[in-house]
């Protein structure tokens, strides 16, 4: 089951970043880096070709609630996002069909890539929803070749759990992806020996 949270008061500081609810002032942040070709492709959308095209998905951001904006602190601008969103495959885990879930999402302007901005986020993320929220077990997957992504994914504490095939929104084709859980029990390990 989905545990959808509603992002619009949330801020999560960590050391270098602010994660906080978009704003109509982040469009050109925003299209700043989803503009940029090979950014949005790793995550399963087109890059964006004009500005038009991030306001439309801005206002989705805002309307929905729940995806936080990432703003880098020393430069004062977002540099990507964050997204709780329904997991589409979680159901189907052996054990955890009824548990409380959400899958998180991130994309990271690429002028941002391998300073370790992204894992610091994600970490930060874990700790508010298991520590602020009743949900039982977060999941998260990748693109098989994206292997940036899959580093992020094993420093947060995700276990591998399968491999699948789903659809992005760059084309029909079907891609293989990755699949990972981290569940409330296996959080908490990890922050007794941290």
């Amino acid at each position: 089951m989905y545990l959808n949270p509603d992002c619009r008061h949330l801020n999560i500081e960590t050391e270098r970043l602010l994660l906080r609810p978009f704003c109509q002032e982040d469009l050109n942040d925003f299209f700043a880096y989803a503009k940029v070709p090979d950014v949005g492709e790793w995550a399963g959308w087109i890059h964006h070709k004009n500005i038009e095209e991030s306001k439309t998905i801005l206002n989705m951001f805002i309307t929905e609630n729940h995806t936080l904006a990432v703003y880098s602190k020393f430069d004062g601008k977002v540099i990507g996002s964050i997204g709780l969103d329904d997991s589409f495959w979680s159901s189907s885990i052996k054990g955890y069909e009824d548990g409380k879930t959400i899958e998180i999402g991130y994309v990271l302007s690429k002028n941002y890539w391998g300073k370790g901005l992204m894992t610091e986020a994600v970490k930060a993320v874990i700790d508010y929803l298991f520590s602020n929220t009743d949900v039982d077990f977060l999941t998260i997957c990748h693109w098989v070749k994206n292997l940036r992504s899959e580093r992020v994914i094993e420093k947060c504490g995700f276990v591998f759990l399968e491999e699948g095939e789903s659809k992005t929104r760059i084309d029909d084709n079907l891609r293989k992806d990755r699949r990972y859980i981290l569940t409330r029990d296996h959080y908490l390990e990890i922050k007794r020996h941290s």
